[in-house]
């Protein structure tokens, strides 16, 4: 669908090389995290943070998202790059979900609703009281320059064109 079809709102996001990248052209709707098995799998994590739009309101600017049907109700879009996890449908509904990690700026839209929580992990309401450190503390400062030195992490925002760094083939 093309730019002039879409309203004015509109978030950007995309995966970690900078393979794909979308716009959304409407307010995210029930911002949630999910706990369940399928999920923590698909997202190697404790947890899922994802948000809907219509599907006619997502837009993909650049690449194509590969998909993976976790189930017979619903397919998983992710880079086939870089493998970030970009996207969550279940396919008799009319919206898309967008994991909030890949918006440009995540901290836009704050979850709220949790889901699936019969599998949700006992200690997860303790993670914000455990000690923390900025990556400067916790990272020792040879690394922490070899890092920014070789960074291959597509930047917060769209660009023109972009070649994917490391890729191979």
């Amino acid at each position: 669908m093309g730019a002039e079809a879409m309203s004015e709102e509109r978030l950007t996001g995309g995966c970690q090389c900078g393979a794909v990248r979308y716009a959304l052209h409407a307010s995210i709707g029930n911002p949630c995290i999910c706990h369940c098995r399928m999920c923590q799998k698909a997202f190697g994590s404790y947890f899922a943070p994802l948000g809907g739009v219509p599907r006619d309101k997502f837009e993909l600017t650049r690449g194509e998202i590969a998909t993976f049907m976790s189930s017979d109700a619903a397919e998983r879009g992710f880079c086939r790059d870089c493998g970030t996890p970009l996207t969550f449908r279940y396919l008799s509904e009319p919206e898309i979900n967008v994991s909030m990690g890949s918006l440009d700026d995540p901290s836009s839209v704050r979850p709220v609703l949790q889901v699936g929580t019969e599998t949700r992990v006992p200690w997860f309401a303790e993670l914000a009281s455990l000690p923390a450190a900025s990556t400067d503390e916790s990272t020792a400062p040879d690394r922490l320059q070899a890092i920014c030195n070789g960074n291959h992490q597509h930047p917060d925002h769209d660009t023109a064109d972009w070649h994917v760094p490391g890729q191979r083939g």
